[in-house]
C-alpha cells in the first residue's frame, strides 16, 4: 500500500466483500430470520470502508489528475456488487503500467 492506487485497489477490495457479505447474509439474515445484528455491524463496517475508498478515490484523483469519467466510473464501481473487483483488474493494469514506465525512464538514465 505504498502508493495511492496500491491503497485504492486494496480498500476498494475490502470494501466490495463488505458489501457482498452485507448483500448476500446481513439483509437475508435480517429480513428473512429477524436477526438484525449481522446487518448492523456489517453495515457499519461497509459504512467506514466506503467513506475510506472515496477518500482513496479522492487521493487518486488529485495524485494523478484522474478525469471527471474516472472518478464517475470508480463511484459507480463502488454502488455495484462486484464493481471494485472490475475496477480492481483495471487499476493493476494502469499500476503494471505505471511501473512498467518507471522501470523504461530507469534503464534510459
Amino acid at each position: 500500500m505504498k502508493t495511492p492506487i496500491s491503497r485504492l485497489r486494496t480498500i476498494g477490495i475490502y470494501e466490495g466483500i463488505s458489501y457482498l457479505v452485507l448483500l448476500g447474509i446481513g439483509v437475508p439474515l435480517k429480513r428473512i430470520f429477524g436477526i438484525p445484528e449481522v446487518a448492523l455491524y456489517v453495515g457499519w463496517a461497509h459504512g467506514v470502508l466506503f467513506i475510506l475508498y472515496i477518500l482513496a478515490v479522492l487521493q487518486v484523483t488529485l495524485v494523478h489528475s484522474w478525469s471527471f469519467k474516472k472518478v464517475a466510473a470508480a463511484v459507480i464501481a463502488s454502488l455495484l456488487p462486484f464493481g471494485p473487483f472490475v475496477l480492481d483488474k483495471k487499476l493493476l493494469k494502469d499500476e503494471e503500467a505505471a511501473l512498467e514506465g518507471k522501470k523504461d525512464a530507469k534503464q534510459v538514465a
